[in-house]
């Protein structure tokens, strides 16, 4: 993007775990400003048939209903000016198509769109189908992070071993936001930047390609791996007017909803970038030359992600986020409901922030790793240090709160942000910016001054790469 003028209206789309979310960026002489943001649950949630308990899936149909929402609530008048479109999304995850049944586009009220057509569910990066048992049994991957569940690749020697009909239906795959990506510029081959591959498993960052030899010989199907391209370079263009956009606006290659979420705020290499969304990441950026290890250590809770221009980011990236807390609170939901009463969980997520709020300590030590960590699966949450006096919801809640963000502290500690030359943490991501007993244990925990963005954080940086 260096050295080209920026384009007067761009679109940054982000498509979440929970919410699509959208960002209209307007070109002024002090640089890019959001005119206009709008964001919409996805509630996508689908059960899985084949994986069970373990599965989780999302109905990509519901996540294009909510993105379609989102346009459809921004102005006309600004998406007739936009030029260019920047998608973010959830990394690891995988969906797959029909390349020439992708979707159907069909006049709405707001002008083209488009709908899935013979599409997949969402496998997500939260499925847990893949046992450490049946990871071990897989070809030892070629690359600097190390194969977990809910991995594209992973999920695709799943089906390969347990359900290998399911794949002859499709012969194109990619993350939720490579098929947005894919539909929007009819490509005939899925085009996935750096960042997503990296995220999948069995690439290798160094060289940028896929381990073809290695999945060839197991008998993967390579010929469902998407071509890769360089973060920050353009796709394709419109094939068709959406939502008011005109047809032949660049489309960039969709990117990682992390690394977009970093580029929207980090602007110094002293910074910390520390976001609580579902999951949470803690994030340093590495010098420039630097290149990870050639294979990974598989108990070490740092991975480097691929950034923007060949950089990469040290990240602490946790499972256990704002997911822990809707968790905590479908807890109290279900218990209420068994004793005759209903609350509704937003009225009940307000109550347990205002009782946390209430008692400014808890001796209650909360360890909240309920869906564990790549780097040790098996070590699942725990409660220790109970006592009588510390039984309230507001000191379950506190100890509940400080537990995820000293989760995240222990796998990248104050010790080594100091050592790197940290100065100040960027907080950023929904659960960041709802809850504020968070906020209070995020600036308990690290001795920096924390500043915090705004929840659009992966749209605007989708939008400003552009």
């Amino acid at each position: 993007a260096a050295g080209r003028p920026a384009p007067a209206w761009v679109l940054g789309i982000d498509l979440g775990t929970t919410s699509v979310k959208a960002a209209l960026l307007v070109g002024t002489e002090r640089g890019p400003v959001v005119a206009e943001a709008c964001s919409r649950e996805t509630q996508a949630h689908a059960s899985s048939l084949e994986a069970g308990p373990q599965g989780m899936e999302q109905n990509v149909r519901r996540i294009i209903r909510a993105l379609n929402e989102c346009l459809a609530a921004l102005p006309q008048q600004q998406l007739q000016r936009v030029s260019h479109i920047g998608i973010s999304g959830q990394m690891h995850g995988i969906v797959f198509w029909k390349k020439d049944k992708g979707c159907k586009w069909t006049e709405c009220d707001t002008g083209p769109a488009f709908e899935p057509e013979e599409v997949s569910h969402l496998v997500t990066w939260q499925d847990g189908r893949c046992s450490p048992t049946f990871l071990s049994s897989l070809p030892l991957p070629q690359s600097h992070i190390s194969l977990a569940t809910g991995f594209g690749c992973a999920t695709v020697y799943w089906y390969l071993k347990k359900s290998p009909d399911f794949l002859k239906s499709y012969d194109a795959a990619g993350t939720i936001h490579d098929y947005v990506v894919a539909m929007l510029c009819d490509l005939k081959k899925p085009l996935m930047s750096i960042q997503n591959a990296a995220s999948w498993g069995y690439f290798n960052s160094r060289n940028k390609s896929w381990n073809t030899d290695i999945l060839k010989k197991s008998g993967f199907p390579v010929h469902l791996l998407p071509e890769v391209g360089d973060p920050g370079s353009i796709a394709g263009t419109t094939v068709c007017a959406w939502h008011g956009i005109p047809k032949g606006a660049k489309v960039g290659i969709a990117l990682g909803d992390f690394q977009c979420s970093v580029y929207s705020c980090l602007t110094e290499r002293t910074d910390a970038v520390l976001n609580i969304s579902t999951s949470a990441q803690l994030t340093i950026s590495m010098p420039t030359g630097f290149q990870p290890p050639e294979t990974p250590d598989p108990s070490s809770a740092l991975t480097y992600f691929p950034y923007f221009s060949d950089d990469y980011l040290a990240v602490a990236a946790s499972l256990n986020g704002g997911n822990v807390l809707a968790t905590f609170v479908g807890m109290v939901a279900r218990w209420t409901e068994e004793l005759g009463l209903q609350v509704q969980e937003s009225a009940i997520y307000t109550k347990i922030i205002q009782a946390a709020l209430a008692q400014n300590d808890s001796k209650l030590s909360v360890h909240p790793t309920i869906f564990g960590e790549r780097h040790i699966p098996e070590q699942l949450a725990s409660v220790s240090n109970i006592a009588v006096s510390d039984l309230s919801l507001g000191h379950v809640t506190r100890a509940l709160c400080r537990g995820i963000v000293e989760n995240l502290c222990s796998m990248l500690p104050v010790r080594r942000l100091m050592e790197t030359g940290v100065r100040r943490i960027l907080g950023s991501g929904s659960a960041l910016a709802r809850n504020q007993v968070l906020r209070q244990e995020v600036e308990r925990i690290f001795p920096f001054p924390v500043v915090y963005g705004k929840d659009v954080d992966a749209a605007v940086g989708a939008a400003m790469v552009m």
